[in-house]
């Protein structure tokens, strides 16, 4: 089996031209190049991928965000199809007051072309309530920063046609950019790829009936998808073979890739992927707005006022800081409390019933 690491090393060796185009597997690795260490290393404004894969190949695996990434960067250095793509415009941002977790690059295909990285969720508690915050807000922050780094983007390079990108919610804030865009960058984009990230509200999707880039977008999700399944889609999703199983399919090191092109689940989406699936649109249909604000908010704050910060923290610590996680969901109005847990029998409920 072989992902998108095993493509650079078979298929590394051939440049983008009019015999060996861009494709969906290139798509990938760039959607997944805004996850990369940026922040630990001396960025100059611009950088090749060759210069990148130098300064961030002198850390150990630990200190990049997922396993896989520096291999991942190791090869673009050595691959004639990327090295000497310049890199550029990064930004990052971490607002906790307004619930923002925002970052992205630009990636400089060719002269007359560039690709819009969008980094989805980091592992930060904030970035994930940002997500869950697409349950019960029309858009959330980092969507409008989207929206704002493509049209900065797109006016510095006004002569580059226009691709862009994500995995996860960086999937989702290529949709949204790119519907909310101004008219004469829509007209410069190519197309869209979300890998394995939310869909639009039903409302979005009904308001951009007709809007010139929504034929443009692709999303790619594996078989057992839960994320790349939240919200609606104008276009059935590709689904790509994944050999993780359940939630850790979501990691796209895992997608099996084959030549030029994605390896699509023979059997489609699994019953497990429908299930649960159902059982998230029976909570929303089944839930005020209001209700699932209060929940999410509620846990969040049970998790922040306890010192947890980031997945890491919550893996490492949950066992120990139960007994204070319980006293400080007590410490929650009752009437709270009975909102939180009758969302949690909405859920709860409807996964058994699709069973």
């Amino acid at each position: 089996m072989s992902n998108i690491n095993d493509y650079l090393l078979w298929r590394g060796d051939l440049r983008i031209d009019e015999e060996h185009p861009f494709n969906e597997i290139d798509s990938m690795i760039m959607a997944r190049l805004s996850y990369l260490i940026f922040h630990k290393i001396d960025l100059k404004a611009t950088n090749t991928i060759e210069e990148l894969s130098s300064k961030m190949s002198k850390y150990d695996d630990p200190e990049f965000n997922y396993l896989g990434d520096r291999d991942l960067i190791v090869n673009l250095g050595k691959s004639k199809r990327f090295k000497d793509m310049i890199v550029s415009n990064y930004i990052h941002t971490e607002d906790l007051e307004n619930e923002k977790q925002f970052c992205s690059i630009t990636i400089h295909i060719s002269y007359d072309e560039m690709y819009i990285s969008y980094e989805g969720t980091d592992k930060t508690i904030n970035g994930w309530k940002e997500d869950f915050n697409l349950a019960f807000l029309e858009n959330i922050p980092a969507q409008l920063e989207g929206v704002k780094y493509l049209e900065e983007v797109a006016n510095e390079y006004n002569y580059k046609k226009i691709r862009l990108g994500g995995h996860s919610k960086g999937g989702n804030i290529a949709i949204y950019s790119a519907l909310y865009a101004p008219e004469q960058i829509k007209n410069r984009i190519i197309k869209v790829d979300n890998f394995d990230g939310p869909g639009m509200s039903s409302s979005i999707i009904k308001a951009n009936d007709g809007n010139i880039v929504a034929d443009k977008i692709d999303t790619y999700i594996p078989q057992d998808s839960v994320i790349g399944r939240l919200l609606e889609h104008k276009k059935p999703a590709i689904v790509v073979f994944s050999t993780a199983k359940g939630i850790y399919q979501h990691d796209i090191y895992s997608w099996q890739v084959l030549r030029d092109n994605v390896v699509h689940a023979a059997d489609g989406l699994t019953q497990k992927s429908d299930r649960v699936n159902v059982a998230v649109e029976e909570w929303l249909k089944g839930t005020s707005p209001e209700q699932r604000k209060m929940c999410i908010d509620s846990i969040y704050e049970l998790l922040s006022e306890n010192e947890i910060t980031s997945t890491i923290d919550l893996q490492s610590t949950l066992i120990r800081k139960t007994p204070l996680l319980i006293k400080t969901y007590k410490g929650i109005p009752e009437e709270d409390r009975k909102t939180i847990i009758e969302n949690a029998k909405v859920f709860i409920k409807s996964l058994i019933k699709g069973a």
